[in-house]
């Protein structure tokens, strides 16, 4: 009864995550949003589409090549950033570098600092416009930093709320020095776990796959919903696969990893776990949870 008792308690602290999102800057409804499913949970980031052009459209050409898919994140440095978009991994080979595209020309703004929550390019020191395939995300305020070296390292997203528990979660693994051969690029890597003889899957923070999530325009209400819970409780609503469907009256999504079900029917939100109860139960008003989703972005 544990889960279940846990999914309850998200409709009676709704209104606690909202106060807490309530802080954040309202999300321009034009934003991009790609999701990392990563292994400690989803990074929701918002992009910024008109303010870095050139940038987002490069880290996009990654995302939906696939580029991301089965990377990790190789560099954290508590209190300042963690980095990913580097490198990828497969058991039967170990990990090979991410193919890297033509280079994109820096476009660093002041009006888009180096703050906590957002994400930015990597590149070669000295060279303001190598920025590549790698990424990082800003785990404190480096504008003092990042803003005035290296031509400035350019801004392009932000994390949402729920994306930067996720991201606190890794700051916090243990760093080891993966490997020598690589010189500084794995000398700071998160672990899961640390290996008992060779390398595996299961020692990374895998990125299992990075995908754009829907436009906002083309999504309905419950589907905004649904990926703000996901983001909010992975360990009760991991991403699902399939997406929405409809049946009885209800609009739901189904998450095999816990057998349970979010839905929405007439202006309520309710969840099912069969192996618990063969009972729907309510979460609250759709009007709240909603208000809760697009505090958060989404």
């Amino acid at each position: 009864m544990i889960l279940s008792r846990s999914l309850a308690r998200i409709g009676r602290h709704l209104l606690l995550g909202a106060a807490a999102l309530a802080a954040l800057a309202a999300v321009p409804a034009q934003a991009t949003m790609v999701r990392l499913h990563t292994v400690l949970g989803p990074v929701d980031i918002d992009l910024l589409d008109a303010e870095a052009p050139l940038t987002v459209a490069n880290f996009l050409g990654y995302v939906r090549s696939g580029a991301y898919a089965n990377s990790f994140i190789h560099r954290s440095m508590p209190g300042f950033v963690i980095q990913g978009g580097g490198y990828t991994w497969a058991d039967a080979g170990g990990y090979a570098k991410v193919p890297a595209g033509p280079a994109v020309k820096n476009e660093f703004s002041s009006t888009r600092s180096n703050v906590r929550g957002t994400i930015a390019m990597a590149k070669v020191d000295k060279l303001p416009d190598s920025a590549t395939t790698e990424w990082f995300f800003n785990l404190a305020d480096n504008s003092s930093n990042l803003d005035r070296q290296n031509g400035g390292f350019t801004v392009f997203g932000r994390v949402t709320a729920p994306g930067m528990v996720v991201v606190d979660r890794i700051a916090a693994l243990r760093v080891v020095d993966a490997d020598p051969r690589y010189a500084d690029a794995l000398d700071n890597m998160p672990v899961m776990v640390m290996p008992t003889t060779a390398w595996r899957r299961e020692n990374f923070v895998m990125i299992d796959k990075a995908a754009e999530l829907p436009a906002r325009e083309s999504q309905t209400e419950s589907d905004r919903v649904f990926n703000y819970i996901e983001a909010l409780y992975p360990q009760y609503a991991a991403p699902a696969s399939p997406s929405s469907a409809t049946f009885d009256g209800y609009y739901y999504r189904y998450y095999a990893a816990t057998n349970a079900y979010l839905g929405s029917k007439n202006g309520q939100l309710y969840y099912l776990v069969p192996a618990l109860s063969p009972d729907i139960q309510p979460l609250g008003s759709m009007t709240e949870w909603l208000s809760a989703a697009q505090a958060a972005g989404y």
